[in-house]
């Protein structure tokens, strides 16, 4: 009954298979001035992922490789291989100022909102 719930359950988070792409974990967050994007990247390098913006759309593409080990690995769990995430703003951006840091394994990338997209008060004036 242990091999089959490893199987099953450890097999979800299990390594892609070649050729495949898989999903990182993300975060999406709003505030009045931006959207910020983290994503889980724990042991990508910044010259392993891609970053870029088309209308709306926020794409993050690029590769987790496999650590070198001495010995052989007798579980894993942790995903390489190609990755991708994607996603769809609700409201226009500032591409031009779109900024990213990778840092402790999260790759934070804040996308700025067009200023026509930024929330204003209205006043409400007396019919005098």
């Amino acid at each position: 009954m242990s091999s089959l719930l490893e199987s099953t359950v450890g097999g979800t988070l299990a390594p892609v298979a070649a050729g495949m792409t898989w999903s990182p974990l993300a975060d999406v967050s709003e505030t009045d001035d931006a959207y910020q994007i983290e994503v889980d990247l724990r042991g990508a390098k910044r010259e392993d992922i891609d970053i870029e913006m088309a209308g709306q759309e926020l794409v993050i593409s690029g590769e987790l490789r496999e650590r070198e080990r001495a010995g052989f690995l007798r579980r894993g769990t942790r995903r390489t291989g190609r990755f991708e995430y994607r996603a769809l703003l609700p409201g226009e951006v500032n591409a031009e100022g779109v900024s990213a840091a990778l840092r402790d394994g999260v790759l934070t990338v804040e996308i700025p909102k067009v200023e026509t997209a930024k929330p204003r008060h209205i006043e409400i004036t007396s019919g005098d």
